[in-house]
């Protein structure tokens, strides 16, 4: 242990331990910008320093460890003087343009120079300006970056993908896409991790809410909704509402107040992805095809993406399905059409997700007998569907816990685990024991794969009828490259594995509420495994309104109108 004194206070903490650690430990609070615990420890802020009794220069506290006897001023008047001048100077070269900024009253930078009482600057501002695709659904804005490197390194250490580097020199250096390439030709797979780390409003997601409005105010338009299951486990968080208040029934009420007409819950589509995956797995299994190949899932369009980017020569092994929010869609224009006896032109299909990808995604195009469009038109985040209760003033704490519509409203557990990494695993093993034995495995028979892992990968085998079943569950990019080189080299080999782009899975998708310094996909995903043991349901092949929509419309799982609508071909 290692004695020191903070702000007259005597404590004593595991040597080790970094200045800041040791200030938290008794609740005393020093400001950062660019610290991100193991990724970023850099200190290019600077606006975490402390003065040191015996130091002539003030020392940064994020990476600097406690030593005995160290006594320590966290907030005297020369660490203010300087934290002032600091901001200062990062304003000079900030647009300050908050109340049109997404980030404004979230945005790190803002609450520190508030906190400093920062009111002008005597500075002359200068701004960066850098050209940017906005119809790409990733934007960056040059004139908010702080160059705190965290979307440089959350990019490279926790993703592998190097995407970000530092461009310019001296007081115009700042962060943009590497290899002097646009971000339309980089390989970004829009996985939006740095969108969620970035303390400003340098990044962040297209705003797609005014083609939704539009889409509202078309009086011969039908609009309907899907609700992702990552998106009820985090909602709230921004709006005050606890996990028990922010039901998903009550973003249904929410939509419909906006002047949605229908609004389905996405694990209903998850349920019907699962029949399709579940069932192409079961007919490569055992018919041997999977004893040297390996069948990956394809609900994550940043995996996808990184896939025909990084390993295109195993494309192949994708499976055919599409992801929910996609077969969502070819259902709303196809079987909900013909029951509301309307064109399929005439329905606009919007999802709320909780990923900057689908946004991408929804570009894939549908053809199915007379119609030719967009199995989606339009994708909206977690936080633009924050942002729009806001703009239409409701009041969350007035919404009600209100039923999904029909005929497509049921959804089991298994289609909630979605949202979670592993989820997608987990449900698609339920339904193939079904397949292949006839009869339901424990629901709770394959939790082993649950669960954030910091990094390499989850495996486990499980005997399906007498069969071994070798599976593997990754998330996170860096960790997926690390599967994808053993399964290349015949190091390992699995018959399924299931890879979620984003860390944690869909709960901790790009396009989540933003808590700076704080990881919530696995307190998103415990959430929504419990919502998973309490369902009514816990099996895909017993969603009644799944069984009805084969029985009336799709045939049977892998049939022909089944492939015709629920299934792509990945082409590079």
């Amino acid at each position: 242990m290692v004695n020191v004194t903070i702000n007259h206070r005597e404590i004593s903490v595991p040597e080790g331990t970094t200045i800041m650690e040791a200030a938290a430990s008794i609740h005393i609070q020093i400001p950062k910008l660019c610290y991100l615990k193991d990724v970023n420890e850099i200190s290019a802020c600077r606006i975490c320093v402390v003065e040191v009794e015996g130091q002539s220069r003030l020392v940064t506290s994020c990476n600097n460890v406690v030593e005995e006897g160290m006594v320590i001023y966290t907030n005297s008047p020369r660490v203010r003087r300087n934290r002032r001048h600091t901001i200062e100077m990062l304003l000079s070269q900030h647009n300050m343009e908050c109340p049109m900024c997404v980030r404004s009253g979230n945005c790190s930078l803002q609450s520190i120079a508030n906190d400093l009482n920062v009111v002008g600057s005597f500075y002359k501002q200068e701004l960066v300006l850098q050209e940017w695709d906005m119809h790409f659904p990733l934007i960056r804005e040059a004139n908010k970056c702080i160059k705190c490197m965290r979307c440089i390194q959350i990019c490279d250490k926790v993703q592998g993908m190097n995407v970000w580097d530092v461009s310019g020199t001296g007081s115009r250096t700042t962060v943009g896409v590497s290899g002097c390439r646009d971000i339309t030709s980089a390989d970004c797979t829009l996985c939006g991790q740095c969108v969620t780390h970035c303390p400003t409003g340098a990044l962040r997601e297209r705003d797609d809410t005014t083609s939704f409005y539009r889409a509202l105010e078309r009086e011969d338009t039908v609009v309907v909704a899907q609700i992702a299951p990552a998106v009820r486990a985090a909602w709230g968080e921004s709006l005050g509402l606890s996990r028990e208040e922010a039901a998903v029934g009550k973003i249904a009420d929410a939509l419909r107040r906006m002047g949605v007409d229908y609004v389905f819950d996405t694990s209903f589509s998850a349920d019907l992805t699962i029949m399709e995956e579940a069932h192409e797995f079961v007919e490569k299994f055992t018919k041997g095809e999977l004893e040297e190949d390996t069948m990956f899932t394809s609900c994550c369009p940043g995996w996808v993406s990184f896939m025909k980017t990084q390993y295109p020569q195993m494309t192949g092994c994708l499976s055919t399905a599409k992801s929910p929010q996609q077969m969502f869609g070819a259902v709303m224009k196809s079987a909900f059409a013909k029951k509301l006896g309307i064109e399929p032109e005439r329905i606009y299909a919007v999802s709320i997700m909780p990923c900057l990808a689908k946004k991408a995604e929804r570009e894939m195009t549908l053809f199915y007998e007379e119609f030719a469009g967009h199995d989606v038109d339009c994708v909206l985040t977690t936080r633009e569907l924050d942002r729009m209760l806001k703009a239409d003033y409701i009041d969350p704490h007035t919404l009600e816990d209100v039923e999904f519509d029909r005929p497509f409203g049921e959804s089991s557990g298994a289609g909630v685990i979605f949202g979670a990494t592993g989820g997608v695993m987990e449900a698609a093993l339920r339904s193939a024991y079904f397949m292949v034995t006839g009869e339901n495995p424990p629901a709770d028979a394959f939790k082993e794969i649950r669960g954030v892992k910091q990094k390499g990968w989850t495996e486990a085998e499980f005997d399906i009828a007498g069969k071994k079943v070798s599976i593997a569950v990754v998330s996170g990019l860096k960790n997926t490259r690390m599967l994808m080189e053993a399964i290349r080299k015949k190091k390992v080999h699995y018959h399924f594995v299931e890879v979620m782009a984003c860390p944690g899975g869909c709960s901790g998708g790009g396009g989540q509420p933003i808590h700076d310094g704080y990881e919530l996909a696995g307190e998103r995903g415990e959430n929504l495994y419990f919502l998973d043991k309490n369902a009514k349901i816990r099996f895909s092949h017993e969603n009644p309104d799944i069984r009805t929509l084969y029985q009336e419309y799709m045939g049977e799982p892998g049939g022909k109108r089944a492939h015709q609508l629920l299934h792509t071909e990945h082409r590079i």
